[in-house]
């Protein structure tokens, strides 16, 4: 396994950018609104690491703690919950302003719409987040989860009334077996957010989920005195979350963008693999996709996303697993003063690239490729917490990198 952090700089042929509209500003305040409507939101928590900052040598940074969203441990029922509700309001031929919580809970939406069964591939968060939904809105949930999925994640997803297995494949092909059985299901939709050729309706939705996130984040920051980000890192499986996050500020401040760094595991780098390439099409990785970064083992990309990603980003960075270890035991061992944040494998590799970045001198090509220095505001996603906490202890207190 590749132990050094590879990276590209973003030399993609520019396209039309007609993807960037499904981030539009308007759409991510609807999602934002339909979010507002359940009695669990809250907005979760933006942590300032100021002694961190002091001693990467950046000017600030921030760091979005997803660990408490809906009391699920991670963003991804963002967007799962918010595509859901899309789909109804146009099988029932309603706007999504009218799809609030207590309406989707109603007999008389019952009466109007029946049940749904949304079908789903997942390492676990989006699953989660799918079977959670579904049980609130009362529908119906399938996940499909790849080899390699825990116990723990399985057993979430079991607890919010869904059925779930563990197939002996990796997550691109429980992508086909959930989209072949809801195919043969009445009433059965796949719920993914990874686009194709065909199937992009329901992942521009997803996308528009997550913005709820990213819009949170700009206004805390905001709150606390910074007028926007200078850079973002944000980390990719398919590239839904990065091309949410990357569509949004490009929307959010298109005179004058931050920098925009999309991390993934360099087991199922196919971000890193296409732009390295350099012509524009896609790279797909494909086989065990072995990694500790569950929530990030995806080799196809989402063709909308990517679309976003490439006539925006700065730089595609492939990071190894010591990467994500390394980023968990520093935030949740903080320099006294700045707060805790319990992050999980695929949340936590923002930081450890940071910290790579700034104290290495192996990376300084890096570094001043995208001009992480003194002045830098610097804004991470920490997407899940703990979600398998046995695998997290092993990390973090008795060091397991692998």
């Amino acid at each position: 396994m590749e132990k050094e952090i590879l990276w590209a700089e973003n030399k993609l042929p520019k396209t039309k950018d007609e993807h960037l509209r499904v981030m539009a500003l308007e759409e991510v305040a609807m999602a934002r609104r339909f979010h507002e409507s359940f009695p669990q939101y809250e907005k979760t928590p933006l942590a300032k690491l100021d002694k961190m900052a002091e001693y990467l040598g950046v000017k600030e940074l921030y760091v979005k703690d997803e660990s408490y969203r809906f009391n699920l441990n991670a963003f991804k029922v963002l967007g799962g919950s918010f595509a859901m509700a899309k789909f109804i309001a146009k099988k029932t031929g309603r706007h999504i302003s009218e799809m609030t919580y207590d309406f989707l809970i109603s007999d008389k939406l019952k009466e109007e719409f029946g049940q749904a069964t949304f079908f789903t591939a997942t390492d676990g968060n989006h699953g989660r987040g799918v079977a959670w939904a579904a049980n609130k809105l009362r529908q119906k949930a399938v996940v499909f989860m790849p080899k390699g999925s825990t116990q723990a994640r399985l057993n979430n997803i079991l607890k919010e009334n869904a059925i779930a297995t563990i197939e002996e494949c990796n997550y691109d092909e429980c992508v086909r077996m959930a989209a072949a059985a809801a195919a043969k299901t009445p009433n059965g939709v796949v719920v993914q957010d990874t686009a194709w050729d065909g199937y992009e309706e329901i992942p521009s939705w997803i996308m528009q989920g997550y913005g709820t996130m990213a819009m949170e984040a700009d206004e805390q920051m905001k709150e606390y005195g910074c007028d926007r980000p200078t850079h973002v890192f944000v980390q990719a499986g398919v590239g839904s979350l990065a091309g949410a996050v990357q569509g949004y500020f490009a929307n959010r401040y298109p005179d004058n963008p931050p920098v925009t760094v999309v991390v993934e595991a360099a087991a199922a780098a196919c971000l890193f693999k296409s732009a390295a390439a350099g012509d524009g099409e896609i790279r797909i990785v494909d086989g065990d996709l072995q990694t500790i970064m569950a929530g990030l083992a995806c080799g196809e990309p989402n063709t909308i996303s990517w679309d976003i990603l490439k006539n925006h980003v700065t730089v595609f960075v492939s990071c190894p697993d010591w990467v994500a270890s390394k980023g968990m035991r520093m935030l949740a061992a903080p320099i006294k003063g700045d707060p805790l944040v319990i992050s999980g494998e695929s949340g936590a590799v923002p930081m450890g690239l940071v910290a790579a970045i700034m104290k290495d001198e192996k990376y300084q090509a890096l570094r001043d490729t995208i001009g992480l220095d003194a002045n830098s505001r610097v804004l991470l996603f920490s997407t899940e917490g703990d979600t398998d906490p046995d695998r997290y202890k092993s990390i973090v207190w008795e060091g397991k990198e692998e």
